[in-house]
Parts: structure tokens; C-alpha cells; sequence
């Protein structure tokens, strides 16, 4: 089809309702500069593969910052705005109309990128992104100074780029991230991450997606049509379905290959082995960025805001962490207002207010009408901020002080054929303890169970929940948390304030009455708790019986490969179990 086809018709743009944390620039640098496309420019590497990228220019002639954004994704259904979840680049329109190119890449062997598709995130891959960032300085249409933005795939791997320190790259925007992909995604809570990668490959690596070509001038038309939040809206109610249909679909042979090596470990070429993600690398990291943590993301992408903000070299006034709303939101058109306001300070020299920002902001879940929707601090956990610690005990409360020893069974029930119903009514599958909120307070930080922990077999999973119920008796999910008994041992080099990092490589069966002490990393929080409010800690073995709703804004897959063992779990009560929450 010819060139000048593409640009015949223009992208629709598009935001989401979440674009600022609490604040309006007081000016931009560039506005209404238009969109045109350079489609499929292949950007030569240096064993001369070349890798196809759309580069998005303003109509404006000019030299601009280049915005760069790299992965895996075939990305020809990103600018329709399908509500697939690899729609994380934002909106075009939105970022050339600002002033800035934007230069999508997709990996070797996806799209119409020359060679074979590598291990995701593999040491390979890397080099190719950096070669790109390179590329994109050096073109006619560029300024020299190039940015990445993006989320999850198009976020995790700006970290481990900017540990490189390209010198091209002054700033980077990720949304949504881990530091430690085996942690994080690969292996989370000590487990193969079956059920995300059976959802993630199956919506994107099959042979006909991977391939898939839809040209330009079609993407243009059909963004009329379909990108537009009532197609989310009417896609959302069922989006627990559709994810369960992407679970059946066939992937191509090397992302099987790849699945396959995530899960039993195994690496034989050293180039092709996938990358740790940037956790060991973050002191090499001294860029301005910006970094944004979804509280609803529970099995993935948990932690890695807060590990790339508190341990980067990036000076404190350089660096900002935004903690956002529990909310799942296709396409991932949100924070670009943000991304481009923060470009304009630190790219193009704006005084728009940025540097002013707090280097800590947060949604304030609960806030009631008239009080501020954000909260802000210099650090995270706000200096301000104490611990508070609740003990379970055994009349099935939550309270401060320390309870007298006792125990309580649970009966760790897994997911098997067979398992006769009503077992529930002799040994409890679910342990729920509650606490009410004696004042007025809010939770902003880190949040842990530590469990004394005695099983009745050699490994058993523990998953926890904890819930605000008003004094209306509403119910709204504020922490979750994962972990593998038999997997346990904490990496305190590598842990943060928020996560204590826990090595899944090191195996401890547990033997069979004995006791043992579990932690058990949960979501940090960020909530209001009303005098009257409750507090509730729900403790399980099975995921599925604290599962919290994709549509409520929660991102918490089921189906790890859990220890089939039904056992009987027996919680310590007493010094060695307590909840850790953080409170201002």
C-alpha cells in the first residue's frame, strides 16, 4: 500500500480520567502540533538485522525529543484501541500534539521486524532497545534527547536500559514495573506464574498475533470507531471471560520454548539467557525519573515502584514515585499528561511546576467529599509515619497487645478433582480476624503478615487479604499478599521498606509439626480508615477463596502450580504472628 496513504486519515487520540496525582501544570512547551506517521522505518542493529518501528512525528517541522518504546508486542491493535492489555504505549496524538516523536519498536522475529524472536527480555533484547535509544538521537527529526515512556512491558525494561546510561537518555516515565523478573512475574510468590503467562501468551504469541498486519490508514479508521470508553465499558463486566478464552489459545513454539525455561530454569545459550531485570543495577541509575505503582496489581508487577525509587542513584529531588488508585484500565491511555508535563521540565527546561511536586503522592482510597483526593511526602513510607502492628488472636480479633499462646487450625483445601464438598464445616478454609478503627487514620506503607506457621505436610501456600468495611457495611480491598511455605528465605540485600525480598532458588520443606516463621510480602496501602471503620485480615491456602475482581480493579491471578497437598495449617498465636501495617 503506498506511503501516503497513511496519514490520509488522522489517529483518534485518547486519554483516561487519570492523567495528574493532585496538580496542574502551570504551563507546557509545545500544544496542537499535530500527528503524522512514519510507518515500518527499520532501524538497523549491529549485526544487520533491522527492526521495524512506527515513528510518530507532530506535523510541525522541527527537531523534537524522541519518546522511545520497545517489546515483544506486535503493536499494529495499540493505537485502535482493542482493550488488550499490551495497549501500554499511550496515545500518539496525545504526545506528538506535546511536542515529542514517538518511536514504537517491536523485537526481532514480531511484526515486520527481521530474525528470530529472542528470550523476552533477554540480554540480546537489550542491546537492541539500547541500539534504538541510539538510533532515535541521531535521526534529522530528533533533538539529540530521548525519553522512554510506557507501561509494564514498555516500563519494566526502561530500569535495566537506564542502568546502561546511554547518553542519549535524560529521563524516563514507567508505569506499572517489576526490578526482579523472576521474583516479580516469572516465579511470584515461589511459584511457575502459570495462569498469567497461559493469559499473556496466549493473547499475544500466537503465530497468527504475532504476525498480524493491519495497515495504517485501517488502524487510522477503526481508532474512529473503537477507541472510545464505551467499548471498555461494555468490554469490562466480561473481561474475566475473555481472559479465560486467551488461556486456549496455542502459542507459537518459541514462546512454549521460553514459557518452558521460566519454569524449570533452564538457560544454554548465554545470550539468548533472559535478563534478572534491573534489581542488582539500580545504584547505577542517576537519570531523572518518574516511576507509577497501581495498588490493584497484586501478582504482578507488586513491588518494582518502590525497589527502582528507593534504591536508584538518581538524586532525591530528580525522582518522583506516584502510587495510583487500585484500577485495571484498557487501553493503559492513562498518566500521559503527567509523562509529558515531566518531559517538559526536565527535557525541555519548563517551569511548569514539576520540580515543586512532592517526591511521594498517593490516591487517597476513602477520601471523603471536600477532603483532598492526594496525599504527598518527601519519602515513602512518609517520614511521618509509625508502625502499627496488629496481633491475630483467637477469638478471632485483631489487637494491639501481644495475645496469650494458642493456635488455630485452618484446612489447606487446593483446587483437586474430587475434594468432597462441605469439609469446610469441620475445619475452616478461610481464617478471618477483625479490628475497628478506634479514630480517624490513614494507612500509607508497607504492609506484611508474619506467620508462625506449623503445617501438617511438607510445603502449603499461604494467601492474604485485607479489607476496609464502612460503617455501612461496604467491603473494599486494600491488601494482598502470596507466599510458598516452603520457600522462605529472605535475600535482606536485595529487600526494600516495602518488600522483603524472598529467594524462591533456596528450598525448606517443612516438616510435619514443626513450626516455622512465614512472611508474607503484601500490597503497600494507601487508604483512609474512618473511627468505626474495620479492619479485616483474611489468611487462606487457595488464592481463590480471597480472589478480589479484575473489574473491581484488582489484577489477582488464581492459578499458580500450589502444592496439591490438603493439609492442616495451624496458625501460632502469640509473638510470632502479627500484621504490620504503616499509619499516619
Amino acid at each position: 500500500m503506498a506511503a501516503w496513504l497513511d496519514n490520509v486519515i488522522p489517529l483518534k487520540s485518547r486519554l483516561n480520567h487519570l492523567q495528574l496525582a493532585g496538580w496542574q501544570p502551570s504551563k507546557v512547551a509545545d500544544q496542537g502540533l499535530g500527528c503524522r506517521l512514519l510507518a515500518d522505518v527499520m532501524i538497523p542493529m549491529k549485526d544487520g538485522t533491522k527492526l521495524s518501528a512506527d515513528v510518530y512525528l507532530p506535523k510541525k517541522p522541527g527537531r523534537y525529543p524522541a519518546i522511545v518504546q520497545f517489546s515483544a508486542y506486535n503493536r499494529d491493535l495499540h493505537t485502535i484501541g482493542v482493550p488488550k492489555g499490551t495497549n501500554e504505549i499511550g496515545s500518539p496524538p496525545v504526545i506528538t500534539g506535546r511536542g515529542y516523536a514517538q518511536v514504537v519498536v517491536t523485537a526481532r522475529g514480531v511484526g515486520r521486524s527481521e530474525g528470530e524472536l529472542r528470550r523476552w527480555h533477554a540480554e540480546s533484547e537489550v542491546q537492541d532497545h539500547l541500539a534504538c535509544v541510539a538510533w532515535a538521537g541521531e535521526q534529522a527529526w530528533s533533538s539529540g534527547d530521548v525519553c522512554l515512556f510506557g507501561t509494564s512491558y514498555y516500563g519494566m525494561n526502561q530500569p535495566t536500559i537506564a542502568a546502561h546510561r546511554p547518553p542519549a537518555l535524560k529521563a524516563f516515565f514507567c508505569n506499572e514495573i517489576c526490578t526482579d523478573f523472576r521474583r516479580h512475574v516469572f516465579r511470584y510468590a515461589g511459584y511457575p506464574n502459570v495462569e498469567f503467562f497461559g493469559l499473556w501468551t496466549g493473547a499475544n504469541f500466537t503465530s497468527k498475533g504475532v504476525k498480524l498486519y493491519v495497515p495504517p490508514i485501517v488502524r487510522a479508521l477503526l481508532s474512529h470507531v473503537v477507541n472510545r470508553p464505551f467499548l471498555w465499558n461494555l468490554v469490562r463486566p466480561h473481561i474475566d471471560t475473555i481472559m479465560q478464552g486467551f488461556k486456549k489459545n496455542r502459542p507459537i513454539p518459541r514462546a512454549l520454548e521460553n514459557l518452558v525455561a521460566f519454569f524449570t530454569d533452564t538457560d544454554t545459550d548465554p545470550d539468548n539467557r533472559t535478563d534478572e531485570g534491573s534489581f542488582r543495577r539500580l545504584s547505577q541509575i542517576d537519570v531523572p525519573f518518574v516511576v507509577v505503582q497501581n495498588r490493584g496489581n497484586i501478582s504482578l508487577h507488586q513491588f518494582g515502584s518502590y525497589d527502582l525509587f528507593e534504591h536508584s542513584a538518581t538524586p532525591a529531588n530528580r525522582k518522583w514515585l506516584i502510587i495510583g488508585p487500585a484500577e485495571y484500565e484498557l487501553p493503559a491511555h492513562s498518566w500521559q499528561l503527567e509523562a509529558l508535563a515531566f518531559f517538559d521540565h526536565v527535557i525541555k527546561g519548563i517551569d511548569n511546576g514539576y520540580d515543586r511536586q512532592p517526591a511521594v503522592r498517593w490516591a487517597r482510597d476513602g477520601a471523603a467529599p471536600g477532603e483532598p483526593t492526594w496525599g504527598s511526602a518527601v519519602d515513602f513510607p512518609p517520614p511521618a509515619s509509625q508502625k502499627l502492628t496488629l496481633h491475630p488472636a483467637a477469638n478471632s480479633t485483631l489487637q494491639f497487645e501481644e495475645p496469650s499462646e494458642a493456635s488455630t487450625h485452618w484446612l489447606a483445601a487446593p483446587q483437586v478433582p474430587g475434594l468432597v464438598p462441605g469439609t469446610e464445616s469441620v475445619m475452616p478454609h478461610v481464617l478471618r480476624f477483625t479490628w475497628k478503627a478506634p479514630s480517624d487514620m490513614e494507612l500509607v506503607g508497607p504492609a506484611r503478615l508474619r506467620l508462625g506457621l506449623v503445617s501438617s505436610e511438607i510445603d502449603t501456600h499461604v494467601t492474604v487479604r485485607l479489607d476496609r468495611i464502612d460503617s455501612a457495611g461496604a467491603r473494599r480491598c486494600l491488601s494482598m499478599g502470596n507466599q510458598r511455605a516452603a520457600t522462605r528465605q529472605v535475600m535482606p540485600e536485595f529487600s526494600s521498606k516495602a518488600e522483603q525480598a524472598i529467594d524462591d532458588r533456596i528450598k525448606m520443606p517443612l516438616v510435619p509439626g514443626e513450626p516455622v516463621d512465614l512472611l508474607v510480602n503484601m500490597t503497600p496501602t494507601a487508604a483512609v480508615l474512618r473511627a468505626g471503620d474495620t479492619l479485616e485480615l483474611a489468611i487462606a491456602s487457595r488464592p481463590a477463596l480471597l480472589a478480589a475482581s479484575v473489574r473491581d480493579g484488582f489484577l489477582s491471578y488464581e492459578g499458580y502450580a500450589l502444592p496439591q497437598y490438603i493439609a492442616r495449617n495451624t496458625m501460632l498465636h502469640g509473638a510470632r504472628t502479627s500484621l504490620e501495617l504503616t499509619a499516619t
